[in-house]
């Protein structure tokens, strides 16, 4: 009896042994193998597309190409494809509501993987939520997309087109407008014509030789009279080169603003003229009463007045002044007869 309980006992601690050793390279081997981790260091995450592409259970799950997880299951639904996959507690600030899951792929064979963008400084995603999807780089679904939203934009174009709007509608479906352009085209074919056949000012510089030998040679002039200028030849030249002039030029600025400066100040009869109120006045006072006196010659008034008005005081005196010049011219002839002196001495 008591040798059959020694055999249970170690019957039993063989088993025991046996069993811990087959959970524990259990464990090890889903550690190693499932690349992630032990199930009580990862949380699970979901994501919904519209198309796996051949992703299925076991295939890795990356943040930054970095793999972080595996896919625990793939679930087909009336709303899409959702993907259920755990991801490593210490990758949990890096997957936020900020950050995408796209499909991608991790050999040449089309082997599926679930990539997540960083997203960092959002916030993390609790268990079993979601994560946005989103459009791989250079994906065939990419690439769709923007082919979709290329041909959109086209058939709107199109359609633009056809309902007349734009320069462009407007050219392919009002006549005025294509009347106007085939008027301008046909215009511009004209002004063409008359230049290739000599016509204006235009057609002869671009036919005539004459009138180019004629613009080059005032060029040319145009150079030399420059040139000049520019060494001080003639009196222009010495004008724009010479020091001397330009202090000469400086000095007289400097005199003018010395002078206005004065003038500003009221000093000097023309400063004073300028600004003091009193030699104003004054002026004002003299022209007014100027004024007054051609006015009253205007009427008659005074000796003046009459002398300016009275005809009869006119002929009066030019009666009187050729009187005295007859008489000047008696007393040239003779002028014994009027100076007759007698001098008596008593």
């Amino acid at each position: 009896m008591p040798r059959t309980h020694s055999l249970a006992w170690a019957e039993l601690k063989f088993g025991i042994i046996s069993i811990f050793a087959l959970v524990m390279a259990g464990l090890l081997i889903f550690a190693v193998g499932g690349g992630g981790g032990m199930p009580w260091q990862n949380y699970t995450l979901k994501a919904r597309f519209g198309n796996v592409a051949g992703l299925m259970t076991g295939s890795p799950v990356r943040v930054s190409g970095v793999q972080v997880g595996t896919v625990d299951q793939v679930v087909l639904s009336e709303t899409g494809v959702e993907v259920w996959f755990n991801v490593k507690d210490t990758f949990r600030p890096l997957v936020t509501d900020r950050s995408k899951a796209v499909l991608g792929t991790i050999s040449l064979l089309g082997e599926g993987a679930v990539d997540i963008t960083a997203g960092t400084g959002g916030a993390p995603i609790p268990e079993w939520g979601y994560v946005s999807p989103g459009i791989a780089e250079g994906s065939i679904a990419q690439v769709a997309n923007e082919a979709t939203a290329s041909l959109n934009q086209a058939k709107q174009l199109v359609a633009d087109i056809r309902a007349g709007k734009g320069t462009i509608g407007k050219l392919f479906t009002d006549d005025s407008v294509y009347r106007e352009f085939d008027g301008l085209v046909r215009a511009a074919e004209r002004v063409a014509r008359s230049v290739s056949e000599g016509k204006g000012t235009m057609g002869r510089l671009a036919n005539d030789p004459k009138m180019y030998n004629e613009l080059d040679a005032s060029l040319a002039n145009l150079n030399a009279i420059t040139s000049g200028l520019r060494k001080g030849e003639g009196s222009l030249g010495q004008l724009i080169n010479d020091p001397a002039f330009a202090k000469t030029l400086n000095q007289t600025t400097s005199n003018l603003e010395t002078m206005t400066a004065k003038l500003n100040r009221g000093e000097g009869t023309a400063g004073k003229l300028l600004n003091d109120d009193v030699l104003y006045k004054r002026i004002d006072g003299m022209t007014a009463r100027l004024d007054t006196v051609l006015q009253h010659l205007n009427d008659g008034q005074g000796t003046a007045g009459q002398l300016l008005h009275d005809k009869q005081l006119y002929e009066n005196m030019n009666e009187t002044v050729s009187e005295v010049k007859a008489l000047i011219a008696e007393i040239k002839k003779d002028p014994k007869k009027y100076l007759n002196v007698k001098v008596s001495i008593w």
